[in-house]
């Protein structure tokens, strides 16, 4: 039979009163109850000064758990988990900045790895939360970037404080009542356009990688390219799958034959390092024939011509977003009225190199 809370909370007190110290998952198995509960009905007897939480367990006031030091400082450590598709392009960075700010607060951050992969957002996740996670940074698997068909429905299930990290939901979605915090690309790509115009080049070509960013680089590039008034290139912009390169080179090859482009973006940079030679093979010539602005900044600066390129703010979304989740936690812990939810966009800020050579005029860009 299931115990109503106030029983549930009497009952908590009756077994840590009497062992002196519980581990949460062991004590949620007992009552039968899943550990996101029992970590809730825990933080609401700690608040109110019936039982300490130390590293995972549950103390009677003036006890020391079993398995700790009876020198050990009590301490009210915490775990946050956090899910990325992968470790490599801008999600390093990212991490880095989402664990430093768990730390500087005295918490661990636990990394849970999708690779991409759907199905594993949610096993990642119970993974996490059970093992006792309090709250999740998320970046899913959606694949244009926004949840299709149900893909959020695990995520509002979640039960603890979830913060979407360079991911959104559109406003019918139930995920856009999410707090989320992500890179404003549509403002990076207009970015790189208006500094291509501004270097007088008035047809700009764009070649994207297919992705969760696509959708929102392309609208700012169009959205740019016609704010300019600038011409408007056949098939720009075009989105190719990963690892496939001819097609742009060719694209780009007969954009520059055939329209008179002059220049593109290109994301990412490390597509835009792959087809410099590729397109020099072909007579073109970066920056002499096409300049270039890549979208991302992990290794545009490496290339044999350093690139110009968008830059996201990327530790600053991680550091952001795991900010904002703590201030969950910490409404939740106190009991205080929750603040409005937040959707944060960072501008990403555009870093000029030797890809866009000079301006039309020949003055040194």
């Amino acid at each position: 039979m299931r115990l109503h809370v106030d029983q549930r909370h009497e009952r908590v007190l009756e077994l840590v009163r009497a062992r002196g110290s519980l581990r949460v998952a062991e004590l949620a198995a007992e009552l039968g109850v899943s550990a996101v509960t029992l970590r809730r009905d825990v933080e609401t007897l700690a608040a109110q000064g019936k039982v300490q939480r130390m590293h995972g367990a549950v103390v009677w006031p003036g006890s020391t758990p079993a398995d700790e030091p009876a020198a050990a400082p009590a301490a009210d450590g915490f775990m946050i988990g956090m899910i990325v598709p992968t470790t490599k392009t801008i999600f390093a960075d990212i991490v880095h900045g989402a664990r430093a700010a768990v730390e500087a607060q005295g918490g661990r951050l636990v990394l849970g790895m999708s690779g991409y992969v759907d199905s594993e957002d949610p096993a990642q996740a119970q993974h996490l939360l059970a093992g006792g996670a309090e709250g999740l940074l998320v970046a899913p698997s959606w694949f244009g970037g926004v949840p299709a068909e149900g893909q959020e429905k695990w995520l509002l299930d979640c039960e603890v404080p979830t913060v979407l990290v360079e991911r959104s939901a559109p406003p019918w979605n139930p995920a856009a009542e999410l707090d989320r915090v992500r890179t404003d690309r549509t403002h990076g790509a207009a970015l790189a356009v208006s500094h291509l115009a501004s270097l007088g080049h008035r047809s700009i070509a764009a070649v994207l990688q297919e992705g969760p960013h696509a959708e929102a680089i392309s609208a700012g590039y169009r959205a740019s390219v016609e704010s300019l008034g600038l011409e408007a290139v056949p098939g720009s912009p075009a989105v190719r799958g990963a690892g496939l390169y001819d097609e742009p080179v060719e694209y780009l090859a007969g954009a520059v034959a055939r329209h008179g482009v002059t220049a593109a973006l290109v994301h990412s940079d490390e597509d835009a390092i792959v087809l410099v030679p590729r397109l020099q093979a072909r007579g073109i010539s970066v920056p002499g024939d096409l300049a270039l602005v890549a979208y991302d900044d992990e290794v545009a600066a490496l290339a044999d011509v350093p690139l110009t390129a968008i830059a996201p703010p990327k530790r600053s979304v991680g550091e952001l977003a795991a900010k904002l989740l703590l201030q969950r936690l910490a409404e939740r812990r106190t009991g205080r009225v929750p603040a409005p939810r937040q959707h944060l966009e960072l501008l990403p800020e555009l870093r000029v190199r030797a890809s866009c050579g000079v301006d039309r005029n020949g003055t040194s860009a």
